[in-house]
């Protein structure tokens, strides 16, 4: 099931869910360690090269996931989520598609102002353009900034959407997060697929 449904996501919400995620944390990290002094030049250009590529990746990945977000339905919340917590989650969702393309577009605006001008290689296929900004070392610096804190900002509500997710797997037993795993999950499924794991916990005690 490609589309989402009225009891679950589909598989084009699913993979560009998990998709985006990975780009978020593996940008993250790269961006650790292609700021480490003690790395090789030659090494650490093409660190950067790599991070400016999957930062273009995830920025047409944000664009995508946030125009599906617009023309998708939006399944119905789970059995006993709240109000509150539906706003919230839906909160969460919307704030972490908008931080994805901002924090994309920060890092464009990196390379943009930098006096270096150094060119960015999509994957050594084309070269991105610039934004029309002016080069100078103080607009690269309010842009580096900027950058960093919005990717701080991300990790940390990446980490408190995770949370949330296996908190409400692992101590609610609810559909969540099993809604964001398989395509067109129904209530009927998500409550064999509890069942089954307290009949496996039985088992175990046992």
């Amino acid at each position: 099931m490609l589309r989402n449904s009225e009891s679950g996501f589909g598989a084009v919400t699913i993979v560009l869910h998990w998709a985006i995620a990975v780009l978020i944390l593996g940008l993250l990290l790269l961006g650790f360690v292609m700021r480490r002094t003690e790395i090789d030049p030659a090494l650490q250009f093409s660190l950067y090269q790599w991070h400016k590529s999957f930062g273009f990746t995830l920025l047409g990945l944000a664009v995508l996931r946030a125009v599906w977000w617009f023309i998708e339905r939006t399944p119905t919340p789970p059995p006993g989520l709240g109000p509150l917590e539906h706003t919230a989650a839906q909160i969460m969702h919307r704030a972490l598609i908008v931080l994805a393309l901002i924090v994309a577009l920060a890092g464009w605006a990196v390379a943009s102002t930098s006096t270096l001008n150094i060119p960015s290689f999509y994957f050594n296929l084309i070269i991105i353009p610039h934004l029309p900004l002016r080069q100078s070392e103080a607009s690269e610096a309010f842009w580096t900034f900027a950058h960093a804190l919005l990717a701080y900002v991300t990790l940390g509500l990446v980490a408190g959407h995770a949370a949330a997710a296996l908190y409400h797997h692992l101590l609610r037993r609810d559909e969540v997060l099993v809604r964001m795993l398989r395509p067109g999950t129904r209530r009927s499924d998500a409550k064999t697929f509890n069942t089954q794991e307290n009949d496996d916990t039985v088992v175990e005690r046992k």
